[in-house]
C-alpha cells in the first residue's frame, strides 16, 4: 500500500501543480514566508488522491479486505479527510477565518466520533487501562484530532518539513502497529496498520516534489488532512486494542524482547507529534504574550529559529528529520526492548550529537570572527587565474590596493 500510495500521489502532484497555477492559487510571497518565490499550493488534492487509490487497492486485497468489513476505521477516516480537505481548498484558495476552520476541523473530527473512531479508555501502567465515559471520549478524540491538525499545519514552514517530519511519524506507527497485529496476533492493529502505511506512502510521493526548492506548496489541503490522519492513527492504535488483550498477550510472551508496555499506545501518538506540538503551544503562548491573536501568523516557529541560528533552509529540515525521528523510533524501540541500559546510553548520545549539531553554526560564527576579524579579510574572496589576470569575487575591502589589473576588470 505505501507504494502504490506513494506512486499515485507522485503522479497526480504534476496535474495538480498545473491546475493549481490556472485557477490562481499562486500566492504572492509574504514577509513571513523563507521562499522567495511565488509557489502554487494545493498540493493536499494529490495526496488526498493518494489516499483514494490506497484504500481502494487495498480494500480488493483478500488479506486486508476484513479491515474494511469489521472496522470502522478506514470508513471513518475517510470521511474526516474528505471534510478537512475540501475545507483545506477554500482556505487555499479564498482564505478562511481563523473561527470558521475551527468549527470545520471539530465538525470533521465530530464525523469521525460520530463513526466509532474514539478514544474509549486510558492506558494507565500498573492497571487494565481507565474507561472513559461517552462525552469524555468524545471530548478527549476531538480535542487530540483539532490539537493534531493544526500542530501539522503551524510546522508547514519549509520546504519539505511537513512531509517529512509526518512520514517519520507514520513509519513509526506503522513499525508499532505491524508488531501488534503479526507480532502478537492482534487483529484490531490491522486498520492501524494500514493507514500509517498509506499515510507514509502519502507524503513519500508528495516529498519528491516539495523538497528544496518546492515546485508546489502542500498547503492547508494538505497539512490539515495529514494532521487528521496522523490523529486518526493515535485514536485508532489507542481505542481499538483492547488492554486486557495486550496485557494477556505481554504477558504471555517469554524474555524482555517482547516486552511492550500497555502504556506505549498512549505514549507513542504523543511522542510522534511532540515537536508539532511544541511549536504549536509556542506560538500561542508566544502570541498572546505579544498581544495577538493565538491564530495571527508570526516569524517564530522552530523552524523560523533555526534559521536565525545560521542554519541553511536543507540543513534546518534535517535537524528536524533527527529529531522527530529520534522521538519517534526512540519510543518504538523502547516498546520493543524495554529499559536495556544500553539503549537509553545509545539514546542519550544521539542526543547530545544533536546538540552539538544544533549549535553548530553558532561555533562557527565564533571560530570566524576570531580567526578572521572585521575589516582585515572579506568573507567570501575567491581568486582564480585566467588568461594571465587575477579574477576576484566576493566582497572585497575597501581599503585593499587596487592594481591594474583588478581596476581594469572591476571597471570592464
Amino acid at each position: 500500500m505505501l507504494f502504490v500510495t506513494a506512486a499515485v500521489t507522485h503522479l497526480l502532484t504534476a496535474p495538480v501543480r498545473k491546475f493549481a497555477i490556472a485557477i490562481g492559487v499562486v500566492p504572492e510571497v509574504r514577509a513571513r514566508d523563507v521562499h522567495r518565490e511565488p509557489t502554487p499550493r494545493l498540493g493536499g488534492m494529490a495526496m488526498f488522491g493518494g489516499l483514494l487509490a490506497g484504500l481502494l487497492v487495498a480494500s480488493h486485497l483478500p488479506q486486508l479486505e476484513e479491515i474494511f468489513t469489521q472496522s470502522s476505521t478506514p470508513r471513518a477516516l475517510l470521511s474526516g479527510a474528505t471534510l478537512i480537505c475540501l475545507l483545506g481548498v477554500l482556505d487555499d484558495k479564498w482564505g478562511v477565518d481563523a473561527l470558521v476552520k475551527l468549527g470545520g476541523q471539530v465538525f470533521a473530527a465530530g464525523v469521525m466520533v460520530f463513526q466509532g473512531l474514539t478514544i474509549p479508555w486510558l492506558p494507565v501502567p500498573g492497571t487494565d487501562g481507565i474507561y472513559l465515559s461517552d462525552w469524555q471520549s468524545t471530548l478527549l478524540t476531538v480535542g487530540l484530532v483539532v490539537v493534531s491538525i493544526n500542530a501539522v499545519n503551524f510546522v508547514d514552514g519549509l520546504d519539505g518539513l511537513a512531509a517529512g517530519t509526518m512520514g517519520i511519524a507514520a513509519t513509526a506507527f506503522f513499525l508499532y502497529a505491524y508488531r501488534l497485529w503479526y507480532g502478537y496476533g492482534i487483529e484490531a492493529a490491522a486498520s492501524t496498520t494500514l493507514v500509517s502505511a498509506i499515510l507514509a506512502g502519502m507524503c513519500l510521493g508528495f516529498l519528491i516534489h516539495n523538497s528544496h526548492p518546492a515546485r508546489i506548496f502542500m498547503g492547508d489541503s494538505g497539512s490539515m488532512l495529514l494532521g487528521l490522519l496522523i490523529a486518526g492513527c493515535a485514536v485508532s492504535v489507542t481505542g481499538d486494542v483492547d488492554p486486557s488483550l495486550l496485557n494477556q498477550s505481554v504477558d504471555g510472551t517469554s524474555g524482555s524482547a517482547a516486552m511492550v508496555p500497555v502504556y506505549i499506545p498512549l505514549l507513542l501518538p504523543l511522542s510522534v507529534i511532540a515537536l508539532p506540538v511544541a511549536d504549536l503551544v509556542l506560538a500561542v503562548v508566544r502570541r498572546t504574550w505579544n498581544g495577538m491573536s493565538p491564530f495571527a501568523a508570526d516569524k517564530g516557529h522552530l523552524h523560523h529559529r533555526l534559521l536565525q541560528l545560521g542554519h541553511s533552509h536543507r540543513r534546518a529540515v534535517l535537524l528536524m528529520y533527527f529529531w522527530s525521528a529520534l522521538f519517534s523510533f526512540g519510543i518504538v524501540a523502547y516498546s520493543a526492548r524495554g529499559a536495556k541500559s544500553w539503549m537509553l546510553y545509545g539514546i542519550a548520545a544521539v542526543c547530545a550529537l544533536g546538540l552539538f549539531l544544533l549549535l553548530q553554526p553558532r561555533y562557527e560564527a565564533r571560530l570566524t570572527r576570531r580567526l578572521f576579524p572585521r575589516n582585515r579579510f572579506p568573507r567570501r574572496l575567491f581568486a582564480r587565474r585566467r588568461e594571465g589576470r587575477v579574477i576576484a569575487t566576493g566582497n572585497t575591502p575597501a581599503d585593499a590596493p587596487r592594481t591594474s589589473e583588478t581596476a581594469g576588470h572591476r571597471s570592464g
